[in-house]
């Protein structure tokens, strides 16, 4: 009995070890299990649902409503095709870039993008400029009308979420415009994945495949072309029937197009993208740092201001003594007054120009470590704006000697009005350094470079000269008829209204006339309509209104044309050449 109950007793202890045994083993399973499976759940959570919930908003921002992208680009397109195939940029400039923005911000609305309200201000200036582009003919103007209606519709779709572009450096203008360049060739690309795993999705629940259809067409297009050529090649009949089924010419042409409305699609799929996705502003250059960590002591910078601005007063006392003195103070032999007062003009300006580069650059380099230095370097930087202004007074005196000598030009008023805002940036520049707000400097440079642009425009510069011109001829000066021909558009009105004044000199105002009558004989591209409404320009319908009014005038006006260079007799047998369309006199 007692060795029975001592192996029963063993055998309950074995079972009783061998249970916290067994049970110490599923402990330690399900604490292995929980330490394995906790960090699964936890990746799974962060890195399977998380992370590609992010990426779903990144990239698949438009998926709710891709068909309506597509074809509201496709559209754009086809407008872009529309207005400028064979026509001359007109208006046609300002509809098309209008539509763009019109299309891509209510694609934006639909998706519940509003823009920021510092980017509407953009618009103002895209609408003033867009306007120019159909108003003005002067080169530099319409130059100008056409990059800052870019710039602005650019900007605006850069900063469209954000609207902190007045806070941008000149380092964020030129990385934004690159990101946005980058964004319209290659984002694209990922929408039209997306766009096609959708419409697999759509294949798979047994829809019609669309894509697969123009996929197909795009492929067997060329092929189909290919062997057509070749077959067309070995059989005569064929190939005249096919001539005679098809226009070559037009197939050509209607590819070429077709393949600018694709190009055009694709990049305005990329630029509303772009605005959608990028467009925040959440980093700027500089944001809460100095761009650039200064390096140079304030001994230094205060030791080249200083050597500047007595070099500069040197200059100033030479220009007061000298040149604001007048004639009588020259004293250089071997040059006259006409002659010293017209040298250096373009040597001032660069002066001006490098004096606010090293202002800039000091400033950004220069370490400053108390206030009294900071003052101190402030107050340097007002005087070598100072002098500098002083300078720039000289460079508008020399180009009003020019003017009153020469009369007005394109390369007289240039200068002339680029005097005056470049001073207004010197002015901003010292006032951003007093107040401590140099970031600022790229926004006020952009605002400068409008204010030149828009008073480029307001002043009209062709017609200007015409009126100048002809009002020095009315005070006994001569008239240069050869630079009037040379101007644009923009002069006819105002040479049809001086010529059509009676108190002109005889030879002045036949010189006018021959003017008038040349611009009939200007060359036109034979394949561009300029009179079609889509290329139509407020500066040439004016033009030929006024060629209209005058043409009664200009019956006298004998013009040779079976001959070349083109020649205009006036009637008191005055014998002007027309150079490409524009006269040039000549004795006969």
């Amino acid at each position: 009995m007692n060795v029975e109950e001592d192996q029963s007793m063993n055998s309950k202890k074995n079972k009783s070890n061998g249970r916290k045994i067994i049970k110490k083993k599923n402990l330690i399973a399900e604490s292995v299990a929980e330490a394995v499976l906790v960090p699964v759940m936890e990746r799974i959570d962060t890195e399977h649902i998380a992370k590609p919930t992010e990426k779903l908003v990144e990239e698949t921002i438009f998926v709710r409503q891709p068909y309506a992208l597509l074809i509201a680009v496709f559209l754009l397109g086809w407008v872009f095709d529309f207005l400028f195939w064979k026509q001359s940029v007109g208006i046609n400039f300002a509809l098309l870039l209008t539509l763009c923005i019109l299309v891509g911000v209510s694609l934006l609305f639909a998706e519940g993008y509003k823009p920021a309200r510092n980017s509407i201000w953009l618009l103002f200036a895209f609408t003033f400029f867009a306007v120019i582009t159909f108003v003005r003919q002067e080169p530099l103007t319409i130059f100008l009308a056409y990059m800052f209606t870019l710039f602005s519709i650019g900007l605006f779709a850069t900063t469209y979420l954000g609207g902190r572009w007045h806070l941008y450096r000149l380092s964020d203008y030129l990385h934004k415009f690159f990101l946005l360049i980058g964004d319209m060739l290659a984002r694209p690309i990922g929408f039209f994945r997306q766009v096609r795993k959708a419409s697999e999705e759509v294949k798979e629940r047994g829809k019609f495949p669309i894509f697969g259809l123009i996929r197909g067409l795009a492929i067997a297009l060329p092929i189909v072309l290919c062997f057509g050529s070749l077959l067309a090649s070995a059989d005569v009949v064929f190939n005249q029937k096919l001539d005679d089924f098809f226009d070559t010419e037009k197939i050509a042409e209607y590819i070429n197009r077709f393949i600018l409305i694709i190009f055009f699609a694709y990049l305005m799929t990329g630029t509303i993208l772009y605005a959608a996705t990028r467009s925040k502003d959440e980093k700027i250059t500089g944001d809460g740092k100095s761009i650039i960590k200064p390096f140079l002591g304030f001994t230094e910078s205060a030791v080249v201001l200083s050597s500047v601005s007595f070099l500069f007063m040197a200059f100033v006392v030479i220009q007061f003594q000298y040149f604001f003195g007048g004639e009588n103070n020259i004293g250089v032999e071997g040059y006259t007054y006409s002659q010293y007062a017209r040298r250096g003009f373009n040597e001032l300006i660069t002066v001006a120009f490098f004096s606010l580069v090293m202002i800039l650059g000091l400033g950004a380099f220069t370490h400053r470590q108390n206030d009294i230095q900071s003052r101190f370097y402030s107050a340097m930087s007002v005087v070598v704006v100072a002098l500098v202004m002083v300078i720039l007074i000289s460079a508008y005196q020399r180009i009003s000697l020019g003017i009153d000598w020469h009369g007005f030009s394109r390369f007289r008023l240039y200068p002339r009005i680029f005097l005056i805002w470049l001073g207004i940036l010197l002015v901003a520049v010292v006032v951003l350094e007093i107040f401590q707000r140099e970031r600022y400097f790229a926004f006020v440079a952009v605002l400068v470079s409008l204010g030149f642009a828009v008073t480029l425009t307001l002043v009209n510069v062709d017609a200007a000269t015409v009126k100048h011109n002809v009002f020095r001829a009315w005070h006994g000066k001569n008239l240069n008829t050869q630079h009037l021909a040379s101007l644009s558009t923009d002069a006819v009105p105002a040479l049809a209204e001086e010529f059509l004044s009676s108190s002109l000199p005889t030879v002045t105002g036949e010189g006018v006339g021959a003017i008038l009558s040349c611009y009939k004989y200007l060359d036109y591209q034979p394949d561009v309509s300029q009179h079609d409404w889509r290329s139509f320009n407020l500066s040439r319908w004016q033009a030929q209104k006024a060629l209209e009014a005058v043409r009664p005038h200009l019956e006298g006006y004998v013009i040779r044309y079976n001959k070349w260079p083109v020649r205009v007799r006036t009637p008191s047998n005055f014998l002007f050449e027309c150079w490409n369309g524009r006269p040039f006199y000549t004795e006969d």
